[in-house]
């Protein structure tokens, strides 16, 4: 049977003693693990100077598995001649390795920091010694793959218990990883074992989530992994979950990353990206309304994908200096209420930042679709009124929810250097408390829909403020994005033509890219794919019209496509990266022509999982 899911995680007492030794819970799982118990045994494999800073390649051991002992390396690095640094462990993400580049950025900012090598990819070339886990196989070079062992509880031949446990889980292995690298920062004596921090992307963000539990950790900040929630079912939506392999009751109370958020006693930044794919927005949410305390922030990146703004990601380094070194001082959360009961019938979203920092703008965000992967987010066009800033969220079918978020952004007393891939920053941006509303509590609230479908995309008047553009700057690699015809109000009609007017400066081709049916394994008959049609410009202002056909399939899925509502991303960019002169100048994208009809998806059935609802 389907349960909705009450947003609280129960977490038994010690005093519970599991059957056969099977823990009950997070703090359970570790209570009998000593990070300091055995020897680290470190070897240095090399060490070199740079820009002020000293590194090493070193080796550590992270315990003994199966009788055998397992090593992993890791990129070492602090300031020339500091004492008492503080420290951060960085851990990467999945298929990647330890990263010298990010150790060498905080070595800039006055930490030490260490970059372990869980995965063991290849670091300095074959010939140097590497990670090697023994006889256990949790990275990305052993005998058996991660994925196959992340969301389990099973024995198997690398497991180290017999029986159903979470340290069977991958996850457990290199979090022991994880919490040996603190171990080594706490003896080092450039460290101020007091002050050490951990962050982690994608599957690291997973792991520090998992290994942030160590009470030496005092700030964490987990990016686009470690939401929790994954293997529930988003509302609406069933079949959506991932599976676990063994007791689903075991694995969520033990090893999954909603316990250990439960459990996390340090301050906790989650950075991540509405549209994310490994840590989607509603789970994120979730999962940080779990943490016990009121010393936790949230920053979502607008319209991407497991990827960050600058002034989002710049919240990462502010958040440990606010808590590692005390040089600065973090705004609360905005706190915001989602009101639906008005005379207009038309719900308000109202936002109260802290305004113990300037702040720049407050942008409100809200989206109506089930699945967080493809909701486009509107802009509410926020403005501010007394001491709060406001805007209606308009509705456009009452069997849908409504979800309703804002972003701050403040200004910054100096201009704050961000790892390669971003630029500097004269401002960063923090998000508001979320707010979410489904269909029983719309009609109760006598909620009217107001909005309309509109034949008309996008108009430019904002630039690209609806969509998400990468590799911006280069001249014949640029691309730009957005998940509007996903929407419900902007998509497309029957025997529509999708037309785009621009003006080109010389003749070039442009690529029109159609993403379709992205994360949408749930619903019958859809297959995920990609459809293109490559259109030939001339210089000067014109329009282009492209039918259903003009899309041809890309890769190995060779299905034509069927209706303009399996888009789930629309995307412009040169064709083969080749293109001559300046950018386009993209003035508008409409429908034209066509008749606008209602269309639902069509979903599998009811799998038995839990549903996570938010308001719950």
């Amino acid at each position: 049977m389907r349960n909705r899911l009450a947003i609280s995680m129960v977490l038994l007492p010690a005093w519970m003693a599991a059957s056969a030794g099977v823990p009950r819970d997070a703090r359970e799982l570790w209570a009998d693990y000593d990070p300091r118990a055995e020897p680290l045994d470190v070897k240095v494999v090399k060490r070199w100077e740079q820009n002020g800073g000293r590194y090493e390649l070193v080796l550590y051991t992270v315990g003994t598995f199966l009788g055998a002992k397992s090593r992993v390396a890791a990129y070492y690095g602090y300031p020339g001649g500091a004492k008492g640094s503080a420290a951060i462990v960085q851990l990467h993400g999945g298929g990647q390795r330890a990263r010298k580049e990010i150790v060498a950025y905080h070595v800039s900012r006055g930490y030490a920091c260490i970059s372990v090598n869980w995965g063991g990819l290849v670091l300095e070339g074959p010939d140097t010694p590497n990670t090697d886990w023994g006889k256990v196989s949790p990275g990305f070079a052993g005998p058996k793959p991660f994925a196959f062992r992340g969301m389990s509880v099973l024995p198997g031949p690398y497991s180290i218990e017999k029986g159903e446990h979470p340290k069977n889980s991958n996850w457990y292995l290199i979090s022991c990883a994880a919490r040996r690298a603190i171990t080594f920062l706490e003896g080092r004596k450039e460290v101020d074992a007091g002050r050490i921090g951990m962050e982690g992307h994608s599957m690291g963000g997973r792991l520090t989530v998992t290994s942030m539990t160590d009470p030496r950790i005092k700030a964490a900040v987990p990016s686009v992994g470690g939401s929790g929630f994954l293997s529930y079912d988003m509302w609406g939506l069933p079949g959506s979950a991932r599976r676990v392999a063994g007791s689903f009751d075991l694995y969520r109370k033990t090893i999954s990353s909603a316990a250990h958020l439960a459990a996390a006693r340090c301050p906790v930044l989650f950075l991540s990206a509405t549209n994310d794919f490994n840590a989607p927005m509603d789970f994120a949410v979730a999962g940080m309304r779990l943490v016990g305390h009121e010393t936790k922030r949230t920053a979502f990146a607008p319209h991407l994908n497991h990827r960050f703004t600058s002034g989002t990601y710049a919240c990462r380094p502010l958040w440990f200096d606010t808590h590692l070194k005390k040089t600065f001082t973090f705004p609360k959360t905005a706190r915001s209420e989602l009101i639906l009961k008005r005379p207009s019938g038309v719900p308000l979203m109202k936002v109260y930042p802290d305004t113990s920092r300037a702040i720049a703008k407050v942008d409100i965000y809200y989206g109506y679709a089930r699945d967080p992967r493809n909701r486009f987010w509107h802009d509410a066009r926020a403005g501010k009124v007394a001491d709060h800033w406001q805007a209606e969220c308009p509705v456009m079918d009452l069997d849908e929810p409504l979800f309703a978020f804002a972003n701050v952004t403040y200004v910054l007393d100096k201009p704050l250097a961000l790892p390669r891939g971003y630029t500097t920053v004269k401002r960063f941006t923090l998000s508001s408390q979320f707010r979410s509303a489904y269909p029983d509590a719309v009609k109760a609230a006598s909620v009217r829909a107001t909005a309309k479908h509109s034949r008309l995309i996008e108009d430019f008047s904002r630039g690209f403020h609806d969509w998400y553009t990468l590799q911006w700057a280069n001249p014949v690699h640029w691309l730009c994005a957005t998940r509007k015809p996903c929407d419900a109000r902007y998509r497309g009609p029957r025997g529509a033509r999708l037309a785009i007017a621009l003006r080109c400066a010389r003749p070039n081709r442009l690529a029109v890219t159609l993403e379709t049916n992205a994360w949408r394994g749930y619903a019958l008959g859809l297959k995920r794919g990609t459809h293109r049609a490559e259109v030939a410009l001339r210089s000067g202002a014109q329009r282009i019209e492209l039918a259903l056909g003009d899309f041809k399939p890309v890769g190995t899925d060779t299905s034509p496509l069927a209706t303009w509502c399996e888009i789930t991303e629309l995307q412009l960019s040169p064709v083969r990266k080749q293109w001559a002169g300046p950018k386009p100048e993209f003035r508008r994208i409409e429908w034209a022509g066509g008749v606008v009809e209602p269309w639902k998806l069509k979903l599998k059935g009811n799998r038995g999982t839990t549903t996570l609802r938010l308001d719950r």
